[in-house]
């Protein structure tokens, strides 16, 4: 069944690196609401052994943002849809880096040009696991959705600007976001 190891293991790294989706994890110290969004892409790297980074892309909410600046946790998991069962899961403790910051650009270099980039969230991972994950459904990836993309493609560095006043600078929870 499940172990647990203090490091990201070689076959942690390929399992990773064959998934199509993951999903990410936070929630504020104290009371409010728990987050998990799932993630798509071409959007999760591994560092190191102990580190990790994902592109996050604009969206209707900034509750990653907002929990990883208040308290810094963050989980992130990995299911296997096809082949042999798996769940694998990152713990962790993240920080926001934003355009602009120190790390931006050599971190930024790692993906492709995404419309929509707001933020990469790094995480140096103090705990890994994995799951037998005999319950998780075989189903079938067909490709990526691209109407998030295909949404910021045209957007102006001030369109994002205001849509993230607007939409992504608290939580549902009030806690700060982008800013």
């Amino acid at each position: 069944m499940g172990r647990a190891f203090e490091t990201i293991t070689d076959q942690m790294r390929s399992f990773v690196a064959e998934q199509h989706l993951f999903f990410v994890a936070t929630a504020p110290s104290t009371g409010g609401h728990v987050n998990l969004s799932p993630k798509g892409y071409d959007s999760f790297h591994i560092l190191d052994d102990n580190r990790v980074c994902y592109l996050d892309l604009t969206g209707s909410g900034a509750e990653t943002i907002a929990h990883v600046r208040e308290n810094g946790r963050i989980t992130f998991m990995f299911c296997a849809f096809t082949g042999k069962p798996n769940i694998v899961r990152f713990y962790g403790q993240g920080e926001v880096v934003r355009p602009g910051d120190e790390q931006w650009d050599e971190l930024h270099a790692l993906f492709d040009h995404v419309a929509g980039t707001r933020s990469i969230i790094v995480a140096d991972v103090d705990r890994t696991s994995t799951a037998c994950g005999y319950a998780v459904p075989f189903m079938d990836y067909v490709e990526d959705r691209e109407r998030l993309v295909e949404h910021w493609t045209d957007k102006t560095p001030d369109d994002m600007d205001e849509y993230w006043e607007k939409k992504n600078s608290a939580s549902i929870d009030g806690l700060p976001a982008v800013t």
